[in-house]
């Protein structure tokens, strides 16, 4: 079992939701990230997924879309996300971390070190998981199976445009688990409909056994308790980064350890 699935596993069994918070990183600051990382998890975030920075990403919004123009400004590519990682599994050992991005940087970190090298590095780095918002099932099934070979966990998007056909082949080979992205548009969009998520979230059960993680337009501790009503995770990216750009170097850690601990506080509410 991987470290993603017993941590999902795990909350599942005490009847929580899990937390999982998005930052691009090396911003706001490549010298910050771990320690932004650290208290994500310190505050209550179960796993971290950290966006590795792309000129021309797809499903992003504005605010992750300049998150990474950022970092890649100040130098940080793949070898310096795996960098951080490295850092971050010397102080936390239990929290998963997935890197969330992009084909590109992948296939050029292979083209540089050869084939499977990317999915080597981050395994031997203490990454537990990918996910790669344009690789579609339909192929990259021999890519999964490397994964799962190489003990990282392959994460799928689903989409309220999904079919029932395309939901079965996420099921079939996704693992860890799956990310409903909760509405027709990019990261950080402001039209959330919880009650369409509550509908979704059962036809994809219907299909996967892993859990269903939902994310886009999740803002704050309300938005995120009422989607945890029907999702065995949820996502937070675009506000946390506007929370970290908005803060001196010295203050992003306890502003993300303060944001990660009122969202979780409100996801570990009892529900009426």
């Amino acid at each position: 079992m991987s470290r993603i699935e017993s941590t999902l596993a795990a909350l599942r069994q005490a009847g929580r939701t899990a937390l999982i918070p998005y930052i691009a990183a090396g911003d706001p600051d490549p010298s910050t990230t771990v320690e932004v990382m650290c208290a994500l998890a310190d505050g209550g975030a179960d796993i971290i997924e950290l966006g590795v920075p792309f000129s021309d990403p797809m499903a992003d919004g504005p605010v992750i879309q300049q998150a990474s123009e950022r970092a890649l400004a100040k130098g940080v590519g793949m070898p310096q996300v795996l960098d951080f990682v490295r850092a971050f599994r010397l102080r936390n050992a239990a929290t998963p971390v997935v890197l969330m991005g992009n084909a590109n940087p992948i296939e050029r970190y292979d083209q540089r070190h050869g084939q499977g090298a990317l999915i080597r590095a981050a395994a031997q780095a203490g990454v537990d998981g990918l996910l790669v918002v344009d690789y579609p099932p339909e192929e990259c099934e021999d890519f999964a199976a490397a994964c799962k070979a190489g003990g990282l966990d392959l994460i799928f998007l689903l989409a309220p445009t999904s079919t029932e056909a395309r939901m079965a082949l996420v099921g079939r080979i996704a693992s860890g688990y799956v990310y409903y992205v909760s509405l027709k548009g990019v990261t950080g969009a402001g039209h959330l409909d919880t009650a369409a998520v509550a509908q979704a979230v059962p036809r994809i059960r219907a299909h996967v056994n892993v859990p269903v993680g939902v994310g886009f337009g999740i803002r704050d501790a309300d938005s995120a308790r009422r989607v945890a009503e029907s999702a065995d995770a949820v996502v937070i990216g675009s506000a946390l980064v506007q929370l970290l750009n908005a803060q001196p170097p010295e203050r992003q850690g306890r502003a993300a350890h303060d944001f990660m601990a009122t969202v979780r506080a409100a996801l570990d509410q009892p529900r009426d």
